[in-house]
């Protein structure tokens, strides 16, 4: 019995000898298996090719190339480029186009004889020209308007006090007090001090594809509200500011025109002007252009070249025009032979023809009759 139990104790103990513990071998095998994975993931890490971070982007940070309050659409903002198919001026077409003058902005026909727009600031010199344009807008009416009402207070033979004609004490101190409050708004409209108003915010989002900058001339002052007129879209903004643009370069000729002719002449320019005489040039002027643009038009001025064609059903208006011109005369032919077999008798008898030729130039000396310096 003793013999027995020893020896069944031996052969367990012999038993658990060459078997491993479970639970020793598991948790084991699982801290080699953790080790094992981590070591193989490190290797990897340290065998790629290390490549630059790029910035992550969106759709809205491709969309707008300048940061703005909210996320601009490209439909929703003037886009650059306008004529960038165009390698020749549209103002001047033998002429190379400025690389920066490429339609984006009002006002722009690529007219740049001298370069000054690839060599200055673009934004500084459309602020320069605005100004110029917005102060000869208000002189070329002025101008003759003081001569009109105002003639005592005029210099010599009624001119108008200028740089060229010079000025009085009272036109001194005018000039003086204008200069100051020039000044004045020079300091308080400073370039590029308008992105924060509420113009310059909207200003800002228009051109977001252009620059970080709104438009120039802005100065947040619209109190008639007719910035909106045309359409409240950067469409509508920008059409209004090309009608401002061409206004202004239009009255910087006008007054240049003014001031030359007043210094050359001696004269006041409202002597001698169709616009400030009752005639009929002006009237008979405009009724020939209403006429013409019933039949013809002109084409687009971003389009070159510029030609004229036939507006809508203008073909068919000129023929309609024509057609009943020659059935007229078909119809009347036996009246009109009777009227000319009349006005051939009376002009063999009181030489109607040769005096009604003779019109036109007695017209024209009776006009130029009315002006001194035609």
């Amino acid at each position: 019995m003793k013999f027995s139990s020893i020896l069944l104790a031996t052969i367990i103990a012999q038993a658990s000898a060459f078997s491993s513990p479970r639970v020793a071998v598991s948790s084991t095998s699982r801290y080699a298996a953790t080790l094992e994975a981590e070591a193989i993931e490190e290797k990897a890490v340290s065998d790629a090719p290390v490549l630059d971070k790029e910035p992550v982007t969106t759709s809205m940070d491709v969309e707008k190339d300048w940061p703005v309050e909210d996320f601009v659409k490209d439909s929703e903002r003037v886009l650059p480029g306008r004529y960038d198919g165009t390698t020749n001026s549209i103002a001047m077409p033998f002429m190379p186009r400025p690389t920066p003058l490429d339609g984006t902005h009002a006002g722009d026909y690529g007219f740049d004889p001298l370069g000054l727009s690839e060599k200055l600031d673009l934004y500084t010199m459309q602020e320069a020209e605005l100004r110029h344009s917005r102060l000869a807008m208000l002189a070329v009416v002025g101008w003759p308007m003081s001569e009109l009402l105002a003639p005592d207070w005029m210099l010599r033979d009624g001119c108008a006090p200028s740089v060229l004609n010079g000025v009085n004490p009272l036109s001194f101190l005018a000039i003086v007090g204008f200069l100051g409050a020039a000044g004045y708004f020079e300091m308080q409209t400073s370039l590029r001090s308008n992105i924060d108003t509420p113009m310059g915010k909207q200003h800002t989002k228009d051109m977001s594809a252009i620059w970080q900058y709104g438009v120039a001339g802005d100065y947040n002052w619209d109190p008639l509200n007719l910035y909106s007129s045309c359409g409240n879209d950067w469409k509508g903004r920008k059409g209004l500011r090309e009608v401002e643009v061409s206004h202004g370069r239009s009255a910087m000729l006008g007054i240049t025109y003014f001031a030359a002719w007043e210094a050359l002449t001696g004269h006041p320019i409202v002597e001698n002007n169709l616009l400030f005489h009752p005639n009929a040039v002006l009237p008979l002027l405009a009724a020939g252009y209403l006429a013409w643009s019933q039949v013809y038009e002109i084409s687009p001025l971003n389009e070159y070249p510029i030609e004229i064609k036939y507006a809508n059903e203008g073909e068919m208006k000129l023929n309609r025009f024509k057609n009943g011109l020659n059935d007229f005369i078909k119809e009347n032919q036996e009246t009109t032979d009777k009227v000319a077999k009349t006005l051939k008798d009376l002009d063999d008898k009181y030489d109607i023809v040769d005096k009604l030729a003779a019109v036109p130039k007695d017209l024209e000396a009776k006009i130029r009759s009315t002006y001194k310096y035609w």
